[in-house]
């Protein structure tokens, strides 16, 4: 009897925003669907013919309706994260397993007035900034190793004002 193995689906590429204010704050949001308690910062996929950085503006754009931005760093590497079991098939028509993204730490420019998570299609129903050790612990489960490596590639840029215990 030949057994065959179930091949899981590719990653979807994407990218991923550490968006810092002034004090070296990180934005995060609540996804309105699904409803859910944890927060994430902003993220989303690659569009045909995009660079992550082009898609990384535009994603800061249509999710909090700004881009006032300046790029401070890029992701040495892509992170990756598995949906867990029970989501791979449901999300995205079931063609990805998880996400493959390059990160961006990027600094906040503007106002917080500028920020407007009510953008033609919402994403986000809450948003604060918080300190950058609280990432894993607000985070959903199956993202707290990726935002923990963001944490510890990212946080030497930014300094001794970064409390990352």
């Amino acid at each position: 009897m030949k057994h065959t193995r179930k091949l899981l689906p590719p990653y979807r590429n994407g990218v991923g925003i550490m968006l810092l204010n002034k004090e070296n704050k990180v934005f995060v949001a609540r996804r309105i669907v699904p409803a859910t308690k944890a927060w994430q910062m902003p993220q989303g996929g690659i569009d045909e013919g995009e660079t992550p950085e082009t898609a990384a503006f535009r994603e800061l754009k249509e999710e909090i309706g700004t881009n006032n931005v300046q790029i401070l760093a890029e992701s040495q590497i892509w992170h990756t994260y598995d949906f867990p079991s029970y989501l791979i098939g449901k999300l995205w028509g079931g063609n990805y397993r998880g996400q493959r993204q390059k990160w961006f730490l990027m600094r906040f420019l503007g106002e917080g007035t500028e920020i407007n998570i009510a953008t033609e299609h919402p994403e986000f129903c809450d948003w604060r900034w918080i300190e950058i050790k609280e990432l894993p612990i607000l985070a959903i489960s199956f993202k707290r190793e990726t935002y923990q490596a963001l944490i510890n590639e990212f946080s030497p840029l930014l300094g001794s004002s970064i409390d990352k215990s």
